[in-house]
């Protein structure tokens, strides 16, 4: 699908001569937004220069998530989410590092020591000036550079990124989208936010109702607003991969009792089976909320309206 295939290595200590002296963005990466890009694209720039490939380090699981295993879903996309966005940007070489008990203990010294100068062997790193690092994230940016200057890799501190919005940030797309708002996310994000993950199986009513749907999982998921969104689908993979539209439905279907949320997607002009194929559905506008209705016929009047609405809403941005 790309030019270039990203490797993925998840082992500091077992490192391929070939992986070592990459020009690296460090972060926890999640949603690859546009402060996320202009720090990679500095670490491309210097790598260009340098000779060096272009990385990225990050880890999993997401040290929120170590730390604090039974708080709030907060992510913005799956590590393999991640690692697809991180490919169309080029990155050649994805540090995923094991967030265990082991690096979560290191000091700032010893995660500079073992894991970027000896481990990795990185010769350029980039981090926002917010960056802590270390146990008890006890680093900071200025003594990444100390440590850089007596152990031989270089450090760029980038300066955090402002939109018309506001400064761009997680936290923010996590809000624009709790709050039904997908274009003020994609303004941060500088794409769509998608939902990516393998196609599950359902409960079969929407092929009842003439609406059948591709049905994913949201675990571990930032839940968006729950409700109807006109979205554009990729199938990644197998017989039907492409580009598709269509129209999903986000949230718990309180029409059939209580359900975990998940996103069922009604594609158009399709038919196939997509189970088990991967799919990335990218949330354009929200339509209107969960509406839970008394009978079959106003719910399948009520989608009726909602394709076409999301036709016109997708053929429009063409």
């Amino acid at each position: 699908r790309y030019v270039k295939i990203m490797r993925i290595i998840r082992d500091y200590q077992f490192v391929k001569s070939s992986d070592r002296g990459a020009s690296v963005a460090i972060g926890n990466f999640d949603g690859v937004h546009l402060g996320h890009q202009h720090v990679i694209e500095i670490a491309q720039l210097w790598g260009r220069n340098n000779k060096s490939p272009l990385g990225v380090l990050t880890f999993e699981p997401h040290p929120r998530s170590y730390f604090f295993p039974d708080g709030a879903n907060f992510r913005l996309m799956s590590s393999e989410a991640k690692a697809t966005r991180l490919n169309k940007l080029n990155v050649e070489k994805l540090y995923e590092l094991n967030f265990n008990k082991t690096l979560s203990s290191l000091t700032p010294f010893e995660f500079a020591d073992q894991v970027i100068s000896k481990g990795l062997g990185l010769r350029h790193l980039v981090v926002g000036k917010d960056f802590c690092f270390g146990k008890g994230r006890s680093g900071t940016v200025k003594d990444l550079v100390s440590l850089g200057n007596s152990m031989g890799f270089e450090v760029t501190i980038a300066e955090l990124m402002e939109t018309e919005i506001g400064q761009v940030s997680s936290t923010s797309i996590r809000n624009a989208l709790t709050e039904g708002r997908p274009k003020d996310a994609a303004k941060q994000l500088g794409h769509w936010h998608r939902i990516e993950g393998p196609v599950i199986g359902g409960e079969q009513r929407g092929r009842e109702l003439g609406y059948p749907t591709a049905n994913m999982s949201l675990d571990s998921l930032h839940l968006p607003h729950l409700g109807v969104y006109a979205v554009l689908v990729d199938v990644l993979n197998g017989e039907h991969a492409g580009s598709y539209n269509g129209v999903a439905s986000l949230g718990v279907r309180p029409m059939f009792g209580e359900n975990t949320p998940n996103l069922e997607t009604f594609i158009f002009d399709f038919s196939g089976d997509l189970y088990g194929a991967t799919l990335s559905v990218a949330l354009v506008e929200f339509m209107r909320p969960e509406i839970k209705f008394d009978t079959l016929k106003k719910l399948i009047t009520q989608m009726d309206q909602d394709s076409l609405k999301a036709r016109e809403i997708l053929n429009s941005m063409k």
